[in-house]
This record gives C-alpha cells, structure tokens and sequence, in this order.
C-alpha cells in the first residue's frame, strides 16, 4: 500500500529520487500498456477470419429466411383468395 508524504518537507535530492521514481513507474506503464496493445491486436488478427466467415453465415441465414417468409406470404394470399 502507497504511503502518503507530503512534498513540501522533502529535500532536493529526496525530490529528485521520487521524480525518477514517478518517471520510471509511468514508463513501465507505457511498456505494458504497448505489450498490452500488441497482445490484443495479434488476438484480434486471429479471430477475424472466423468473424468473417459467421458474418457471411448469418447473412445467408438471412437472405433465406426472407425468400422462405416471401413464399409463405404468398402461399397464404393465394389460399386467402381461392377460398373467397
């Protein structure tokens, strides 16, 4: 757990070390926020084909659902009127 100081009883060269401190923690941060990065974008590389192809599934999923409700729709107008 952090401890908290107050700066304003601190000297020069206790300044100096917590600035390098402050410097090198936020360092290691861009470090493992880049690694971060990398990671997820590799992830992201290797799941895209099986992405596209679903997508392209679901798309004909779609387009046949729709010509088979077409035809149900027609189907039922033309019972709708041979009994009228």
């Amino acid at each position: 757990m952090a401890q908290s100081i107050n700066i304003t009883e601190l000297n020069l060269p206790q300044l100096e070390m917590l600035k390098n401190q402050l410097d090198q923690t936020a360092e290691d941060a861009k470090d493992f926020f880049k690694r971060k990065i990398d990671f997820l974008t590799k992830q992201m590389e290797k799941i895209q084909p099986a992405l596209q192809e679903k997508h392209a599934m679901k798309q004909a999923v779609m387009e046949m659902m729709s010509q088979k409700i077409q035809q149900l729709t027609a189907l039922g107008a033309a019972q709708a009127t041979a009994k009228a």
